[in-house]
């Protein structure tokens, strides 16, 4: 599959010795992406481009939803920013670690509930459940980016990997 990739984007510059093709497309986008956040005409091309993306129709609810999720994860406007434990069940007592997105569902007919992302492990996906607010609590011992590594990573990443990470 790597090498179906590399052949693929390799190949998007002809007359290229191997390799050469694949190295110049991730510099010129790595390049465009710096200019374009750091500038204000770079920044214009992609608001521009962002706004043709919204008011196409069909294109625009899934370029709109992308939109949403990467930058729920990265950039300045981080969501996933309030990690908390879950109670999913009394009886053998389960937690399990997510987000916090809303604290209030009262607008929805949902008093007492809250919104909270539980990230899949090994994935990007997840989902997101309704919860009386009495089984949710603050993870006091983990940085938001700590509780998503957790999460992704299976729970294989402990608590004493991260405070090593921390010192280093």
């Amino acid at each position: 599959m790597l090498y179906t990739i590399f052949n693929s984007v390799d190949g998007l510059v002809p007359s290229m010795p191997r390799g050469w093709g694949f190295l110049i497309i991730i510099v010129t986008v790595t390049v465009i992406g710096y200019l374009g956040t750091r500038f204000f005409v770079g920044r214009w091309l992609f608001d521009s481009f962002s706004y043709v993306m919204t008011h196409t129709p069909g294109i625009k609810y899934i370029y709109s939803s992308i939109r949403d999720v990467v930058s729920s994860f990265v950039g300045d406007k981080k969501r996933f920013n309030r990690p908390v434990w879950v109670r999913v069940n009394m009886s053998p007592e389960i937690w399990r670690i997510g987000f916090l997105t809303q604290d209030d569902m009262e607008p929805l007919g949902m008093k007492g509930k809250v919104a909270v992302y539980m990230p899949h492990a090994y994935a990007i996906s997840g989902w997101v459940i309704l919860v009386d607010g009495s089984n949710v609590k603050t993870v006091e011992d983990m940085t938001a980016g700590e509780a998503m590594k957790f999460a992704v990573s299976g729970g294989i990443t402990t608590v004493e990997e991260a405070e090593h990470e921390k010192k280093n």
